[in-house]
Order: C-alpha cells, then sequence, then structure tokens
C-alpha cells in the first residue's frame, strides 16, 4: 500500500482510529470524529448573508462523553507527522484540553501541556498511542481532583436520543462548574451571551449533580413569569414529576426540582416571604436565572432569598454581569469561572451578527434654541438655551423628528421587508406612543389592515402588554413594530427580530448589550442569520468601548454600611406581582420616563422644526470583532489580497484547481458575493473576471467575449466532429451561464447536448469519463488563457 496516494479520511481509517481501538479507546463513546466546533461566522454584506466553513477537529477523545480529554490533528502522508500539531492546538485552546496529537499515519506527535518531565512533544508510534486510563490519571492529577471528586466530575450529562449535545462551551461551562462545586466552591458566576443557551447549560448542571445525588434539593429562580414556564416544557421537561413551580402562598415540601420568581417567594409583608416556609438547609443548589438584575443590590429583596439559604451552592447565571461604583455580583459571587461573550457567539456563528445604519440629524449634531420669548404649542414660554440630543423627547419634543425618525424606519423596511419584526427603543413612553403614530400614519396601508401591526408595548399598557408574547412568537404575524422604552431591553427571546431601532440615549454598557440581544438569536427556518441596527442617537459607539466585550471585571467592592442605591441608566425595569399572582411590570423610571416628569419638570413640544438627515453610513461587523465602514468592493478586495499574496498567485491557485467551483465556494465562504459583485460591476462578467479587477484592477472580460477569443482560434480542431459540436456547446453554455455549469456532467442530460446523443455515447466520443475531464479541463485553460 502506498500511503502517499492515500487521502486524509483513508489515513484516518485505515491508521489512526485503529491505533486508537488498540490502545483502548471505545470508537462508540469515547472516540468523536470531525467533531464540530463552531458553526461557521455568518458575513454580511448589503443584504446578502453567507456563513464561513466551520471549525472541526479530526478527533475529539472523550473520558466519558461528557469530558474532553484529547485532540487529534489528522494530515495524509504526503505531509509530515506534525504538520497538523498547531491546528490542533488552536482547537485544544477552545476546548482547554492538555493533550493534543498530530498524525499523518506513521505514528504521532505528542503535545502534553502538562508533562511533569519538561518534555512537552514527543514522538510516538501508532502502538504506543496512551490508553483512555493513562490520560485520564494525568488529568484528574493536574486538575487536584481525589478520588470522589473524579467520580462527580465524570457523571454523564442527559441525552434525550436526539443526538443533541451541548456545544463545545456550554461542555465547557458545565465541566467547570461541576469542577468548581466538586472542590467544595460554594459561589459560582458563569457570564454567557444572550441567546447562547444559559437554560440548557443550567439544566445539564443541575441533572449531573441531582443524578449523581450530590445536590438533592434545587430551585431555580427567574424574574418572569413566561422564562419559568419556558424553562418547565422545554429544557427542564425531563425532570418530570420530580419538578414543580412555587406559586403564591404554596410550599409543598415533596419535590426535588423547584421552579419559582423571586417575587413569588418574597415580600413586603413577613407572610408573604414564602421562601422563609422552608427550613434555610432544605435547598442544597440554588441556580440564578438573570442575576444582573435586582439580585445584585446588596439590600434587596432577591438577595434575602440567597442569604436565607446561605448555605446552599449558588450558581449566578448572567450575560451582563452588574458592575457600576454601587452594585457588585462579582462581590457576592467571585470572578465568573467561564465566560463566553457576545463576540465569541458572533465568531462561531451561534450568534447572529449585526449591521448598522447610523443615522444622524441636523439637529440632533447643532442643537436647536428658542427665539427669545417663543411659546411651545401649550403656550408655555420656552426656557432660552441650547437644546441638543439629550433633552429630544425628554425635556424637548419636535415632533417632526418623530416623524422623520419614523420615516426612516419605514424606508428601510420597504427596501428590505415591511413583516420584519421591529423593536423601536424610545426614550419614554410618551417617546413610545408618539412613536407608534408616527409609524401608523408612515404605514397607514397596513395599519388599516390590522391594528397591530405597529403597537406600543410599555409597563404601563395592558394591550401592548397582552401582545408580548405574540410578537415573540415566530409564527405570529402581528405585531410587526413594537415600540417601547424599558419593557424590553431584557428577557424577551425575540428570535425572529431583524431590525432594532435605537432612538434612545444609552450610556449603560449593561443595558446596551442587553438591548443589542434581543437581536442576536438565529432562527434559520424563518430566514433570521442577521439583523441590522438602525442608530439615530450615536448608542452604538459602546461598540468601540474597550470594555464592550472583555472580560467582567470588578470595580468596586462595597461595604457593609456603604449605600447601594441603583444608579441611573443601570436597572433597566422593576419587576413585581400583583395580588393574583401575575406579574406587573414597570417601566425603570430613573429620569422621568412617564408622564409626570416630578415637581418643577416641563416637557415643550415644538412644532414646525425642520429636522433633516445630515449623515447616513453603513457599517458592517468583521471578523476581528470591530464596526467598519466599507463597501462591498473594499471588502472583498481585503479579502482576497489575505487569502492571495499577489494576482499571480491568483492565476496559479485557478489554472492548478481541478475544478474552478472549489475556489468559487472556498471564496463565497469567506464572503466575496459574487452575485453582488455582479450586479455592481457587470452581470456578465464571471467569477474570475470579478476577482481580477476588485482585487488587482485588471481589466475584465466578458464570458462571451472570452467564449468568443477560444472560438476564433480554431481551438476545437484537434477533437472529432462530435465531440467539437459538444464544445461548441459547452462554450455557448459558459458564455450563458458561466464556468460551474460545464463542468458537471449533468449538463449531457439537458438541451441542446440531448439532441447530439445520450451522456454515455458523448463521453465515448472522448474516449471514456477521464479524457471527457481532462477536455474540459483544456478547454478552461483556453476560456482563462486570454
Amino acid at each position: 500500500m502506498n500511503k502517499k496516494k492515500l487521502s486524509e479520511r483513508d489515513i484516518c481509517t485505515k491508521f489512526i482510529t485503529p491505533a486508537l481501538e488498540k490502545a483502548g479507546w471505545d470508537i462508540t463513546t469515547q472516540i468523536r470524529e470531525e467533531f464540530p466546533l463552531t458553526a461557521g461566522r455568518i458575513i454580511v454584506r448589503g443584504k446578502l448573508h453567507t456563513r464561513a466553513k466551520n471549525r472541526r477537529a479530526d478527533y475529539v477523545l472523550f473520558h466519558k462523553p461528557n469530558i474532553p480529554v484529547a485532540i487529534i490533528e489528522a494530515k495524509d502522508n504526503k505531509h509530515s507527522i506534525g504538520d497538523g500539531m498547531q491546528q490542533g492546538l488552536g482547537y485544544a485552546e477552545m476546548l482547554q484540553v492538555p493533550f493534543v496529537f498530530s498524525s499523518n499515519g506513521d505514528g504521532f506527535l505528542f503535545h502534553n501541556k502538562i508533562a511533569t518531565d519538561g518534555v512537552i512533544e514527543r514522538e510516538l508510534s501508532l502502538d504506543e498511542f496512551p490508553s483512555p486510563e493513562v490520560l485520564w490519571q494525568q488529568w484528574a492529577v493536574h486538575q487536584g481532583l481525589d478520588e470522589q471528586q473524579t467520580d462527580l466530575v465524570a457523571q454523564d450529562y442527559h441525552s434525550d436520543g436526539s443526538g443533541k449535545t451541548p456545544r463545545y462551551y456550554q461542555l465547557l461551562a458545565v465541566n467547570k462548574t461541576i469542577e468548581a462545586i466538586a472542590k467544595g466552591q460554594n459561589r459560582i458566576l458563569l457570564v454567557m451571551a444572550t441567546g447562547t443557551g444559559k437554560t440548557f447549560t443550567a439544566f445539564q448542571i443541575i441533572w449531573r449533580l441531582w443524578r449523581s445525588k450530590t445536590k438533592k434539593r434545587i430551585l431555580f429562580l427567574a424574574d418572569r413569569n413566561i422564562l419559568v414556564d419556558q424553562t418547565m416544557t422545554n429544557d427542564f421537561k425531563p425532570f418530570g414529576s420530580a419538578m414543580t413551580k412555587i406559586q403564591k402562598r404554596q410550599a409543598n415540601k415533596s419535590y426535588e426540582i423547584y421552579l419559582s420568581l423571586y417575587q413569588a417567594v418574597t415580600g413586603t409583608e413577613e407572610e408573604q416571604n414564602i421562601y422563609k416556609q422552608f427550613s434555610p438547609e432544605f435547598f442544597d443548589l440554588i441556580i440564578i436565572d438573570e442575576c444582573h438584575r435586582g439580585s445584585a443590590a446588596a439590600d434587596s429583596a432577591w438577595r434575602n432569598i440567597l442569604e436565607y439559604f446561605s448555605a446552599a451552592t449558588q450558581i449566578g447565571l448572567t450575560a451582563t454581569p452588574k458592575e457600576t461604583k454601587d452594585v457588585s455580583n462579582i462581590d457576592y459571587f467571585g470572578d465568573p469561572i467561564y465566560t463566553y461573550s457576545l463576540r465569541q457567539g458572533i465568531n462561531d456563528g451561534f450568534l447572529a451578527p449585526y449591521k448598522v445604519v447610523r443615522i444622524d440629524l441636523d439637529k440632533d449634531l447643532t442643537g436647536w434654541r428658542p427665539d427669545k420669548g417663543m411659546t411651545d404649542k401649550n403656550g408655555n414660554v420656552i426656557e432660552d438655551r441650547i437644546y441638543n440630543q439629550k433633552d429630544f423627547d425628554k425635556t424637548l419634543v419636535l415632533p417632526t423628528r418623530t416623524q422623520l425618525v419614523a420615516k426612516k424606519i419605514s424606508d428601510f423596511l420597504r427596501q428590505t421587508n415591511r413583516f420584519d419584526k421591529t423593536i423601536v427603543f424610545c426614550e419614554n413612553i410618551d417617546h413610545a406612543e408618539r412613536m407608534r403614530q408616527a409609524l401608523v400614519n408612515e404605514n397607514g396601508d397596513l395599519a388599516t389592515e390590522s391594528s397591530k401591526y405597529v403597537m406600543r408595548i410599555t409597563g404601563d399598557n395592558e394591550e401592548g402588554k397582552a401582545e408580548l408574547d405574540n410578537f415573540i412568537f415566530p409564527e405570529s404575524k402581528y405585531p410587526v413594530i413594537a415600540t417601547t422604552s424599558k419593557l424590553m431591553t431584557t428577557g424577551v427571546d425575540a428570535q425572529t427580530c431583524k431590525l432594532i431601532v435605537l432612538d434612545q440615549n444609552i450610556k449603560s454598557m449593561t443595558e446596551f448589550k442587553q438591548i443589542i440581544g434581543r437581536g442576536t438569536r438565529i432562527n434559520e427556518d424563518y430566514g433570521k442569520f442577521y439583523f441590522t441596527i438602525i442608530d439615530f442617537k450615536k448608542a452604538t459607539e459602546l461598540f468601540a468601548d474597550p470594555d464592550f466585550d472583555g472580560d467582567p471585571v470588578q470595580i468596586y467592592e462595597p461595604g457593609p454600611d456603604d449605600p447601594t442605591v441603583p444608579p441611573e441608566d443601570e436597572e433597566p425595569i422593576i419587576i413585581d406581582e400583583g395580588e393574583d399572582g401575575e406579574e406587573v411590570i414597570i417601566d425603570f423610571d430613573p429620569e422621568g420616563e412617564g408622564e409626570d416628569e416630578g415637581e418643577g419638570t416641563r416637557r415643550y413640544v415644538v412644532e414646525g422644526v425642520k429636522v433633516k438627515v445630515a449623515s447616513e453610513r453603513v457599517q458592517y461587523f468583521d471578523a476581528e470583532g470591530n464596526l467598519i465602514t466599507e463597501s462591498l468592493k473594499d471588502y472583498t478586495r481585503k479579502t482576497l489580497t489575505k487569502e492571495f499574496t499577489s494576482l499571480d498567485d491568483f492565476l496559479r491557485r485557478w489554472s492548478s484547481a481541478e475544478k474552478k467551483q472549489a475556489i468559487i465556494e472556498e471564496l463565497a465562504e469567506q464572503g466575496v458575493f459574487f452575485e453582488a459583485l455582479a450586479e455592481e460591476i457587470g452581470r456578465d462578467y464571471g467569477p474570475f473576471d470579478l476577482v481580477c479587477h476588485v482585487a488587482w484592477g485588471a481589466p475584465p472580460l466578458t464570458r462571451r467575449e472570452r467564449a468568443d477569443q477560444v472560438k476564433k482560434r480554431d481551438y476545437f480542431t484537434k477533437y472529432g466532429e462530435q465531440a467539437q459540436r459538444v464544445l461548441e456547446a459547452l462554450v455557448d453554455k459558459y458564455a450563458d451561464e458561466g464556468v460551474t455549469q460545464i463542468e458537471e456532467t449533468q449538463i449531457l442530460t439537458i438541451s441542446p447536448f440531448t439532441e447530439l446523443g445520450t451522456p454515455i455515447e458523448i463521453i465515448k466520443d472522448f474516449g471514456g469519463l477521464d479524457q471527457y475531464h481532462k477536455a474540459i479541463q483544456e478547454l478552461e485553460e483556453a476560456l482563462y488563457s486570454a
């Protein structure tokens, strides 16, 4: 057997997998081949999107199905034994495993990050691959786990038989939590971006601790009824009859898994504190969902629950840890043991990326000053000063500004899809109502068709709140546009929200990340791969903040006597529960969002002030996580010059490729949108000419021009009469449809080839299939020799 002729897959099947089985690795439970790590980042330009190639490891070895311990990166035998090591080390960093192997079928290069003898890399023969027991023992010793702790860490996660397994970052979050608990840590913080599966991760943590009987009574706390109910019917469903929901005035102690609203077990009166019906030692594990909200404040009623059950292990889940000079949940839970950020989620392809349409209005930039003695709509004399962006819709209302914003939103939807779910974040409830009216007037045809096309969804409006579920559910057509102030900043799982409009001053990083999180979920069934942010208030400048997706750090340690009043802009909403047990959700109003701005505060309404767009630009999220402003051509040029060192390098790669389709697909995965470039430069140009022209300025030739040049050269005369007819027809097909069509033999099953014979007869005219493929390659060389 000549190894040099074997493919990488053959090397795996014939050499690597047998070596693993011989070393004692179980092929069904411990060896995972082509293990997917990422989904492939979604790249967006204009209205088009594509997925980059996903990252996957050739092998991941598991001690148990839940604990990865080693990576193997395979190469074909034309490579050296260590050629896959650097790639394998990258995968190992993602999965945080200490053992990495590279192989070309001759043996293994073994990289041991925790080697005790100082030799980090060594070569092993195929017969020397270490057994599962050897690697597991080294791993456990390095982790500092004794035998009892190791048994807990090795407990299996739940599998429903559907093949759904935790993503790599969920595996890490679960395993790190279990390891921390095994070592006796009782306060744990997990930071995971909105939409990355915090509840599923929590379920797997609880399942392993519950099944191992390490934790026998568990409490899951959330702050929304809908969150508790969805959790019970979805992720937590396998707990079945062992699970219950704590209602007001109910404290049944015969269950093992309890779910509850914070406010269902707390109250201002002692008899309302249902949690005190349980003994302080009753629960031995408490999971606190969305712990960046009220539970972060040391004097909150929610924190009282945690302190009452202080003997329990407590795990905080959050997308945005609250860290201000007054409030710290890092102070309570400790530093996060694992963080998976919004940026990581987007780069891995698990979260939807965004493009930003930044619209600056002239009065926002230059401000507005009233004439001396000028009165507003209600006859009030307007205070003489310059009013700027921070004043608009708070102390000063310009109806023409609201109308212009509504028009720009509506124009965008007309260019994309008028039924794309949209959230418009306004300064306050009054602003949200005026924006609703303006949007209704801008979309009179659809608003007449359904009064729910545009709805105000704020804490004071029962009709709007009643439609919140319909806005969230992908199956519900209405409402389409929701105007809000604070109510929808968090806890709203709007999977199909494609447009977020910011007409609100946002200075809080916590609130900003929560708002952006409303759009980050992907729903491929409904065509949701990315979302757009239209920003009227410069809020997206926060993307440039170095702390936007940095690791959480504690900036303040509150002392025992320090005040803990939530600062302005940091607490999105207050949630309480009414007498009937239903949630009462009220907009938090630090600056006076409601109709009553407080004593001595007046809101001027000034009509007739002309407002116009000063500038408008589109920005995209690049591979490094930065918002950039660039055209499709600029992005394509940058991508191509990264991939190819020069035009000659591209020409070599193009001419040596057996199929040009492979290069076209590879570039498309990196965001080279050939269809969009053709729209911009010319639909008659093929991918080859588009690349050469955009990246290196070469004059492009149309497909027809290339086809005509080949015909003028009497290229076909070296073939027989029938083969010439086939090749001439292929050239015409190339001119009409492009190179990828002529590379597939299926083209012989359509007209005009069916008039020249059957596919078998046509291929026979060339002397066989190999000769036919060779003729196609030579034809492509002739087409591109120009």
